[in-house]
């Protein structure tokens, strides 16, 4: 991508967290913040996460400021729950936002719970606990299931575990296919609530509505002539039928009749993200 300059930014670049810009869930490397001063010189830059807005910020503030503000001074655009909850050069945009002088309505003000009820969320809940309480794996640990905003976060293992442990159950699940075959049973279970089942990060899924997946922030991007977005496990499962969480912007953009061209990487690690980028850029020059 050729310069184009701030005062000119009609292209978005819009990142992934995990395993592209930090590794799973570890802090943003001073290497990666520069690289994102650098390239914001440029181009608008947005960041999208499953996480909440606290646990992204933890990840990507910087060392002895405020996370919450620098996250803020250093993105254009920041997208916690996939969008859900919606921020624009550090305004809160949650409640009513104007594209092209469209109003849009946002759900990051209408709760998970609110949207299933509480009976249909318990059983859910008590099914997804039964299932784990009966799954065979080396280690559990604790905090299986995450309510958010928007979304659960499920986690076979449990949210509890050190970074070793994060690791090795990662290695085991792609020889084993624990989360895979949960969603799938998750999802022949409960196919009357029309759930969408999403993979990502190393120990965990999410759960949420269709329609509430990554896709949703794209909403707010309507003002830009290119978008390219950056993300692991940008592909299918086609073998379970399971959504890995990038995917959702990569392959189901055709149900959005998206007019702005969007460009989609897949990368697997912060220094690929960076190496594919530089490529990028210089194939458009």
């Amino acid at each position: 991508m050729a310069a184009r300059g701030r005062n000119a930014a009609d292209v978005l670049v819009l990142f992934d967290v995990d395993d592209t810009l930090t590794a799973p869930r570890k802090p943003v490397t001073p290497e990666m913040l520069e690289f994102m001063r650098q390239l914001r010189q440029h181009v608008a830059l947005g960041v999208v996460g499953g996480s909440d807005l606290a646990k992204i910020t933890e990840q990507l503030g910087k060392s002895g400021l405020e996370p919450i503000q620098s996250i803020f001074t250093d993105y254009d655009y920041v997208f916690s729950e996939n969008g859900l909850v919606a921020h624009k050069n550090g305004e809160l945009i949650g409640t009513q936002a104007l594209n092209n002088d469209r109003p849009v309505v946002l759900h990051s003000l209408q709760s998970l719970k609110s949207f299933l009820g509480d009976d249909k969320l318990k059983e859910i809940i008590n099914f997804t606990l039964h299932y784990i309480a009966d799954l065979d794996i080396p280690i559990k640990t604790g905090t299986f299931i995450e309510l958010r905003n928007g979304m659960i976060n499920v986690s076979p293992i449990g949210r509890n575990c050190s970074q070793e442990e994060r690791d090795e159950f990662e290695k085991y699940d792609k020889v084993h296919n624990i989360r895979p075959k949960m969603v799938s049973v998750l999802r022949e279970r409960f196919t009357h609530l029309n759930l969408t089942f999403s993979i990502g990060g190393q120990i965990s899924f999410d759960v949420f509505p269709q329609g509430w997946d990554k896709t949703y922030c794209l909403r707010y991007l309507e003002e830009f002539q290119e978008i390219h977005f950056f993300g692991d496990k940008t592909y299918k499962l086609p073998a379970l039928m399971t959504r890995y969480n990038n995917a959702e912007i990569s392959s189901w953009l055709s149900d959005l009749h998206l007019i702005v061209p969007l460009i989609c990487t897949y990368t697997s690690t912060p220094e690929s993200t960076v190496n594919y980028y530089s490529l990028l850029a210089c194939n458009k020059k």
